[in-house]
């Protein structure tokens, strides 16, 4: 704050004669015995003048320095006046100009040099209370409550409020008095905040996403004044802050925002960056538990404060967007990982089917495992058996859920709650053990089936002939092995039927009479894309054992 007149006049030994003098600031010292000398002012200066020129309509003078803002007008006696004139005493009284006689011996030089002194103390005050107040913001930072430390610390350095808001605009802290649905509504206005409109109706985010990083925004209004800083070091804000006081800010006010801005972007970045080292720590330790380390594991744990759930375990697996959610939803009593879902991992017992005889896992396809999984890293929890119905309906989102497992059958709990999540499409929490009366097509990789059914039918639907060998056999198979009903369905004789299936079997080199080919043509078939449902009053189901009907 610029030094007041009053300081000014008892420092410099001035005689007061009309006008008041309190509550006026002086920002500078002008000297100028111009008729008109407002052009070359701005505003709460102090002008001197000898009144060399000062002759006639002194009235109008002093209006035009009161409409200017001067904060005073100094008349110097002794040189061409030996005392202030009248009429300059009656007009300053009149406009309410404070008006002060400077001695002879006080050169306006001194008055110039006794102004810039108050000024820079006043500067350096203002550097001095805003090095303190940096001082307790850090200070606040560094105590438990972090960023919520600083937020309530600030409040009482601008005699105000503040709030931290995240990055949707959602309050994560705030002082008594904010007014954050003030703030929450010129920010959607703006664009700034994902999934809210602007203003004009447009894309939800549209104008921050187009004009990159928002800016600080000020407001003002009968509530007092706003001022909206994002943070994080980012194209996009991690989150907002916010501050508002019933005065304007004074530059200090403003060292001070900006100060405690950055002590909560910084809280934010680390902040992240411990959370990213915690969820690959997570990420490993659900390696070891893969590969049967589980005393490994645990002893990586321990010292960071997460603990194994107990057994009997059950394994979810999302999609990357609900890992957040999902951590909140399972702190402190699980775990969870974020994994990729590359070609490399899928390949890994923890994305595999279950283990053959001899010990080797067969790999997924990568390509459906990504388009079904929902893009290329999968959040995976484990939990224990209890806590799995709450946080998987708490999710919000598709969750895959293993059946019941201990941690020695973790690699194909797991790998059942990825088939589960890909059976859940865009919502809803989906059980592994519900696939089960689903048909046993909703237990296989679809991107899987698919290649193996084109690999197994390519003889027939390359076979040259006009009968179409694909829909004999399905009809055949499909009758349960019933010529005439088979023979029916395609409209053509039975031993038309018994010509194209000896056809079939030379052509794939298979025998139809083996219960375990039929069962793997009738899977080839459900897979392809021309499959379609037999009527509603044919059998809709088939076992490898059934038995055919004789000729």
């Amino acid at each position: 704050m610029a030094p007041s007149l009053r300081v000014v006049v008892r420092r410099m030994g001035l005689r007061p004669l009309a006008g008041s003098i309190e509550g006026v600031v002086v920002r500078w010292v002008a000297v100028s015995e111009l008729e008109d000398p407002t052009p070359y002012l701005e505003g709460d200066e102090l002008l001197l003048t000898t009144g060399m020129r000062l002759e006639s309509d002194i009235s109008r003078y002093v209006a035009r320095l009161v409409a200017r803002g001067v904060a005073g007008l100094g008349f110097g006696v002794g040189l061409t006046h030996d005392e202030v004139p009248p009429g300059l005493v009656r007009a300053a009284s009149e406009a309410g100009l404070p008006l002060l006689e400077v001695p002879r011996e006080t050169p306006f030089i001194a008055i110039g040099k006794a102004v810039s002194e108050l000024l820079a103390a006043e500067q350096y005050d203002e550097i001095k209370r805003a090095f303190a107040a940096q001082g307790r913001l850090t200070r606040a930072a560094l105590r438990q409550e972090g960023p919520h430390a600083v937020i309530d610390r600030l409040a009482k350095e601008i005699s105000g409020w503040a709030a931290l808001l995240d990055e949707a605009g959602e309050v994560r802290h705030a002082t008594p008095g904010a007014q954050v649905g003030t703030v929450t509504a010129e920010l959607g206005r703006l664009g700034a905040l994902p999934g809210r409109p602007d203003a004009q109706g447009g894309r939800p985010g549209a104008s921050a996403a187009q004009t990159g990083r928002p800016a600080s925004l000020a407001l003002s209004g009968p509530e007092g004044h706003t001022v909206v800083l994002p943070l994080g070091g980012g194209p996009r804000p991690r989150g907002f802050f916010a501050a508002g006081s019933p005065r304007p800010f004074s530059p200090v006010g403003h060292t001070v925002l900006n100060a405690a801005a950055s002590l909560l972007t910084l809280a934010l970045e680390q902040g992240g960056a411990r959370l990213e080292a915690e969820r690959r720590l997570c990420s490993a330790v659900l390696e070891l538990l893969l590969a049967g380390a589980y005393e490994q594991g645990r002893a990586v744990l321990d010292p960071v404060g997460v603990r194994l759930p107990e057994e009997p375990l059950t394994v979810l697996v999302a999609r990357a967007e609900t890992l957040e959610v999902l951590e909140e939803a399972l702190e402190p009593h699980a775990f969870t990982a974020l994994l990729p879902a590359s070609p490399a991992f899928l390949a890994s017992p923890a994305l595999s089917a279950s283990p053959a005889p001899g010990g080797k896992a067969h790999s997924a396809d990568p390509a459906a495992a990504r388009g079904r999984a929902g893009g290329e890293r999968l959040v995976v929890a484990v939990v224990g058996e209890e806590g799995a119905e709450e946080v998987a309906a708490f999710a919000g989102g598709p969750v895959g859920v293993s059946a019941p497992c201990s941690y020695g059958e973790l690699a194909g709990a797991l790998d059942q709650a990825r088939r589960a999540l890909a059976a859940a499409g865009d919502g809803g929490v989906v059980r592994f053990a519900d696939l089960a009366g689903q048909g046993l097509l909703r237990l296989l990789d679809p991107g899987a089936a698919r290649a193996f059914a084109d690999a197994l039918l390519t003889p027939l639907t390359r076979y040259g002939s006009r009968a179409d060998l694909v829909e004999s056999l399905r009809a055949y198979l499909s009758c349960n092995g019933h010529w005439d009903a088979a023979a029916q369905r395609l409209g053509v004789h039975r031993h038309t039927l018994r010509y194209r299936m000896r056809r079939v079997a030379e052509l794939l080199g298979r025998d139809l009479d083996d219960p375990g080919v039929r069962a793997e043509l009738w899977i080839a078939l459900a897979a392809t894309a021309s499959f379609a449902r037999p009527p509603a009053d044919a059998p809709t189901a088939w076992t490898p054992d059934s038995s055919r009907s004789s000729p």
